[in-house]
């Protein structure tokens, strides 16, 4: 049983500062689907861990939304060291999501963006946090990447089986 990230700001009003490490599973693109994410709170070592999972979706997706899921975890604004082994999502937050926005929710070349309802979701998120992005390569033991996939696997498994 996890336990509920409490963030609490401490002296001189800092902002809170929490992990959140992420990852989405999928078997066939589009096809059953997982995501799952791990947000710790160092300083008083708890955590709060969720997931998730949809019949009929991608491996981007799954990816997006393991991410809304933790931020959506929050309940106050944080500092966030955001670990993810996804190039798509760490890329789109970083790079793309400005020009996006800018130009109306089209990418460079005029073509609408994919998960446009997820990128939104992940920019309203965005906003009310101070994130910083980290890349892990997945599947590359990297213990809280390998729980949030195991995770991910599971709830797929799950959701499969129940059908």
């Amino acid at each position: 049983m996890s336990k509920d990230v409490q963030t609490h700001p401490s002296a001189g009003d800092r902002l809170p500062h929490v992990l959140l490490h992420t990852d989405g599973a999928c078997k066939g693109n589009p096809g059953p689907g997982g995501w799952a994410f791990v947000l710790q709170h160092p300083a008083s070592g708890r955590e709060r861990v969720g997931s998730g999972a949809e019949l009929v979706t991608t491996n981007n997706r799954m990816e997006l939304m393991a991410v809304i899921e933790g931020l959506g975890a929050l309940t106050r604004r944080s500092q966030v060291e955001l670990w993810s082994d996804s190039q798509y999502v760490l890329k789109g937050l970083k790079e793309w999501l400005a020009g996006w926005k800018a130009k109306g929710w089209k990418t460079a070349d005029k073509k609408p963006v994919k998960n446009v309802d997820l990128w939104q979701r992940l920019d309203e998120l965005k906003s009310q946090h101070d994130i910083t992005f980290h890349w892990v390569r997945g599947h590359n033991d990297h213990p809280e990447n390998e729980r949030c996939d195991r995770m991910a696997v599971a709830a797929r498994e799950a959701l499969v089986a129940g059908r």
